[in-house]
């Protein structure tokens, strides 16, 4: 299902697609971005499905739902743009409470769609799951206290994300015969992901020498102050110059690609890796926190030259799933809780997921659409083997595994 909307106020365009019904539900996020496009967001929309299917698990209260996805064609940072963002909201509200449920994404804060639809009345953004809920009140509370847990300054939310992808990169490292420790990360983009993933990984011993944001690469070959930078950045994810230190460099913000690191993060925008920049990649490794940020013919390159790249729907799909596991009872909504579910459940897929790969001689996003390919077989019979869960179809989010670069397969 696509969905065209054009705001009756400036004639900005936003889009909903909704790739996948599972139980007549999906989810996923919704951004706003300038030059954002109904071919991105079902690039979106599919994504999202792989991101449910992939954490289909026996024993866990959460089943997966389909996916979805929204997009505004609009600066966040302009004049207006909560305006719009509230318009589109009220819009779509028919289908966010009966098939979407969303939350936030690239350029749109959680805040600022919580505080709108609560009071423009318009329920709530997992308005369209109530209806998989067997204990409302126990949920509600369980939500409430993930979303008012507050961890070193930062909102539990924010951090979930970027703890996934972290423990994402470490299974990886593990995999490659890597020390963390030995190991430099540059990341692409500071906002929740981005700051969480260097957070996590400063954490478990990598040296974070490099952060791009919209404004340009602040390096340090020696480890950047990663606390002091998360705690003086703005709330797009900018990094307050006046925090730097004297050996601190600040560069062009397209320095990031080709600096010397064993991890790159991309955690920004789309489309970010392509044909025509990979071959200044020099880490061996890339694990996607943005949304498709390589495009397919570079992931392809950068296979043949030795990198090993994370598939975004595996890699970042922490944020997603961690919603569902506080909604349905797989944790309480503790940070406890949560760190120790979030960072088991992604070393293990994505050490699953690079064990097959090795084994099959293909690459770890092949390898992880097999997985989701088994997964949603499942999801889409009757019933869901080892739960009660009845799963229904709506449009259909399977396909068919295609060639190793072919984009029907990658996106």
């Amino acid at each position: 299902m696509d969905i065209t909307w054009q705001d009756p106020v400036t004639g900005v365009h936003g889009f909903v697609v909704i790739d996948t019904l599972v139980r007549d539900t999906a989810s996923g996020g919704l951004r706003m971005r300038k030059g954002c496009t109904l071919e991105e967001v079902r690039g979106l929309a599919q994504g999202m499905t792989r991101k449910e299917a992939i954490h289909l698990r026996e024993g866990r209260h959460y089943v997966p739902v389909g996916g979805a996805k929204g997009g505004i064609d609009f600066d966040p940072c302009a004049e207006g743009a909560k305006d719009i963002l509230e318009r589109f909201l009220v819009a779509i509200a028919p289908i966010m409470r009966t098939y979407w449920a969303l939350g936030e994404d690239l350029g749109v804060r959680q805040s600022d769609i919580d505080e709108i639809i609560a009071r423009r009345g318009l329920g709530s953004g997992l308005s369209a799951v109530d209806k998989l809920i067997t204990e409302p009140e126990a949920a509600a509370a369980r939500s409430t206290t993930a979303f008012e847990t507050v961890v070193d300054g930062v909102a539990q939310d924010e951090l979930v994300g970027g703890l996934g992808v972290a423990a994402s990169a470490i299974a990886a490292l593990d995999a490659a015969g890597q020390d963390p420790a030995d190991c430099r990360a540059v990341i692409q983009g500071f906002g929740s992901m981005g700051g969480a993933s260097a957070r996590f990984l400063a954490e478990a011993g990598v040296r974070i020498v490099g952060i791009a944001d919209a404004d340009g690469f602040v390096s340090n070959p020696d480890g950047l102050d990663v606390e002091t930078l998360l705690a003086t950045r703005d709330a797009f994810g900018g990094i307050d110059r006046c925090a730097l230190r004297a050996a601190d460099h600040d560069g062009d913000r397209d320095d990031w690609l080709a600096a010397e690191a064993e991890v790159l993060i991309p955690a920004a925008v789309s489309y970010a890796i392509t044909p025509d920049n990979c071959e200044a990649i020099r880490a061996g490794l890339i694990v996607e926190a943005a949304n498709m940020p390589v495009l397919p013919e570079a992931e392809e390159r950068l296979r043949e030259s030795g990198v090993t790249v994370v598939p975004d729907f595996l890699a970042n799909s922490a944020t997603n799933a961690w919603w569902w596991w506080v909604t349905f009872g797989d944790v309480d909504g503790s940070w406890a809780d949560s760190r120790e579910l979030v960072t088991t459940t992604l070393r293990e897929l994505t050490t699953e997921v690079l064990d097959a790969a090795a084994d099959q001689g293909i690459s770890p996003r092949r390898a992880a659409q097999a997985k989701v390919d088994a997964n949603l077989a499942s999801l889409h019979a009757d019933v869901v083997p080892g739960t009660d869960a009845v799963a229904g179809s709506g449009t259909g989010g399977a396909w068919a595994p295609g060639t190793e670069t072919a984009a029907a397969d990658r996106r």
